[in-house]
């Protein structure tokens, strides 16, 4: 019986080092590519794991510091707008670094609703984390600001860019981080943002 066990363990660890392989490479990654890295049958991967997604989820979570790690670098400043930024491009250079895999991961979530929620969301840990030094906003505009920052600080938003607008890499990176450093001036300095209004019309 231990024995038994002890294997199974064994081709679901294989099943997830495989899957990590791909990601780390910038493969594609899918169920029959991974069941082929892994050396198991395809329909030994889905016993293991019933769909991509969740797959993708702990395969990622070793692989994805954690916010307060991934913004030490600026642990420094308390600026939100300098630490929103920061958190961004982070993020974004990891999904592009990670691209095959977070494709994979957004086409399991759009093709199948229900499993949706089997992703990361690394994104709002970030911004959380970002934003924990606000003090001088009203909950009620934090919470929104949030919301905001979770759509714009997005694969799917980096990708629009890359896919639709032609951007490269750089560029969408650099334009997703000028909204998000734009909407968070915006939310806790708007001050600043009128000054530049009405600088630009004089």
């Amino acid at each position: 019986m231990a024995g038994r066990t002890n294997q199974k363990e064994r081709t679901r660890v294989a099943i997830l080092d495989a899957t990590r392989a791909l990601i780390a490479d910038g493969s594609e990654v899918s169920m029959p590519a991974v069941a082929q890295r892994a050396l198991v049958s395809e329909a030994t991967a889905y016993r293991y794991f019933p769909d991509l997604a969740t797959l993708l989820r702990e395969a990622f979570a070793a692989t994805w510091p954690t916010p307060a790690e991934a913004l030490k670098p600026i642990a420094h400043t308390n600026d939100p707008v300098e630490r929103v930024a920061y958190a961004a491009e982070f993020l974004l250079r990891r999904t592009i670094a990670y691209e095959g895999a977070v494709r994979a991961l957004i086409a399991a979530s759009v093709t199948r609703p229900q499993v949706a929620a089997a992703r990361p969301a690394n994104r709002f840990g970030l911004i959380d984390a970002a934003l924990e030094p606000v003090t001088t906003i009203d909950p009620t505009r934090l919470a929104q600001l949030k919301l905001d920052l979770a759509v714009v600080i997005s694969a799917e938003a980096l990708f629009n860019l890359m896919d639709l607008c032609g951007l490269g890499p750089d560029a969408a990176v650099a334009s997703v981080v000028t909204t998000a450093r734009t909407l968070t001036t915006a939310a806790v300095r708007p001050g600043d943002v009128r000054r530049r209004r009405v600088s630009t019309t004089t």
